[in-house]
């Protein structure tokens, strides 16, 4: 079954000191931004099939990538507080578009959320499969605005070959970036522990990647707040 995300649309308060991964307490003023943002308006903008133009990057931009059934849909639901904003299915494969998104308030600082079509397994011919894969590579290693990208990884099976393609990808390309495991409370704490220090240790070799890990469960809402203020943080860049 795919993850929940939660009902209310800005979560709860963060907590003030909630720790990150080298034990220093992420600011509360950044969790409140971050939850303030993610609770705003979110507009569907734009679906771009190969042959497409993408829209103008017109603000900073974040790529959600993953291995498909990774739970990206349903934690850009989470992040944004709304249950059906990235279609969540049982079927991998089923985002065959690179999706838009306009995440906050019309005035005021937002960011673009780019949904990537999932890699690996996909119920659909080889043909439309290499198109947009090629699609989704001419983006990330071209667009102007992509500050970041959050590339899920299921915290079950920790980094694929597919995972390592995409991170010698964004590399080669000096693109940022960032681990955010999912389905985190699929494990017990010394799994998840175990994991974690396996993909710190692999991103440690990494020339573009961010040096922290989110730790995240949509069905919980684990990492969520953090994340909301780690993106947060890029509508300042």
């Amino acid at each position: 079954m795919p993850d929940a995300p939660p009902p209310d649309p800005a979560g709860p308060a963060p907590a003030k000191g909630t720790a990150l991964d080298d034990g220093a307490p992420y600011d509360a003023a950044g969790l409140e931004r971050g939850r303030k943002l993610f609770a705003g308006g979110c507009d569907f903008i734009a679906g771009i099939v190969p042959g497409a133009d993408f829209p103008p990057p017109d603000l900073a931009e974040i790529a959600f990538a993953g291995r498909s059934n990774v739970g990206k849909s349903s934690l850009i639901n989470a992040l944004t507080g709304r249950r059906a904003l990235a279609r969540v299915s049982n079927t991998p494969g089923r985002t065959q578009q690179l999706n838009f998104f306009r995440l906050g308030e019309a005035g005021r600082p937002g960011l673009s959320l780019v949904d990537l079509p999932g890699y690996g397994y996909a119920k659909a011919p080889k043909r439309d499969i290499a198109r947009w894969t090629a699609l989704t590579q001419d983006y990330l290693k071209g667009r102007v605005g992509l500050r970041r990208v959050c590339l899920l990884v299921d915290a079950r099976h920790g980094l694929k070959d597919g995972d390592i393609a995409i991170m010698e990808l964004l590399d080669e390309a000096a693109v940022i970036y960032q681990v955010v495991l999912t389905k985190a409370d699929k494990l017990k704490s010394g799994e998840l522990a175990n994991v974690q220090a396996a993909v710190a240790k692999a991103l440690a070799r990494r020339v573009a990647a961010h040096p922290r890990l989110v730790v995240t469960s949509a069905e919980t809402g684990t990492g969520i707040a953090e994340l909301r203020a780690e993106l947060a943080e890029l509508t300042q860049s």
